[in-house]
């Protein structure tokens, strides 16, 4: 079991969370309106609980549920409050054709939120290349990337908890790459498999 806190009230939020406590989690939801997050904690059930914006949140999982180019400015306006906290990333900067990126550095948000985090945070990417609602309904891979393997760890013990897979990509700096590949599920999508019902996974040859 994990302690979770998720910084964010939207669909995602939502999802995560709805698994998280299906998982045997302890879940606080963390929102600029109140109301929202009282709302979500509600709707969520189990032990749910709220926390106030912009405190030291309660879980030792930070989960950033928000779009992201709010993603760095609200982890720069924690501050302190995230220190010793591992601090996972799920936004996806897509431009405004989704046919790019939104960044033209060779960079990533997570990357960017390392920079701002405090002494004593960690950053790791997760949950990017997964649809709502197949990682509502479905069973996906979930691929990650992070450069403290502690941190790793507890996010990988967190996603089985959901029933689900985890696959570690490497370090911090192939969050970039992660991002490239949420781009590569919304082409994919748009063209080659043409509906939004399915993950990337890995398939591996029998031994």
């Amino acid at each position: 079991m994990s302690n979770i806190s998720i910084i964010g009230t939207g669909n995602m939020a939502r999802t995560i969370g709805a698994r998280a406590i299906a998982g045997g989690n302890t879940v606080e939801v963390l929102g600029r309106d109140q109301s929202k997050a009282a709302d979500l904690a509600k709707a969520l059930g189990g032990d749910a609980t709220t926390g106030e914006w912009g405190t030291a949140p309660a879980g030792g999982i930070v989960i950033v549920a928000l779009l992201a180019d709010d993603v760095v400015p609200v982890v720069a306006q924690y501050g302190d409050a995230l220190a010793g906290k591992v601090i996972v990333d799920i936004s996806n900067p897509f431009n405004s054709t989704i046919d790019g990126l939104a960044h033209r550095e060779e960079t990533s948000i997570a990357q960017e939120v390392a920079k701002v985090a405090p002494a004593g945070a960690s950053v790791v990417k997760g949950f990017n290349t997964v649809f709502r609602h197949v990682l509502e309904k479905g069973r996906p891979d979930v691929f990650i990337a992070g450069d403290n393997a502690q941190a790793k760890a507890s996010v990988e013990t967190f996603i089985k908890s959901l029933g689900l897979r985890p696959l570690d990509v490497g370090g911090l700096k192939m969050a970039y790459w992660l991002e490239g590949a949420g781009l590569l599920t919304m082409g994919l999508a748009n063209h080659g498999v043409g509906n939004f019902d399915f993950a990337l996974s890995v398939t591996e040859l029998p031994g």
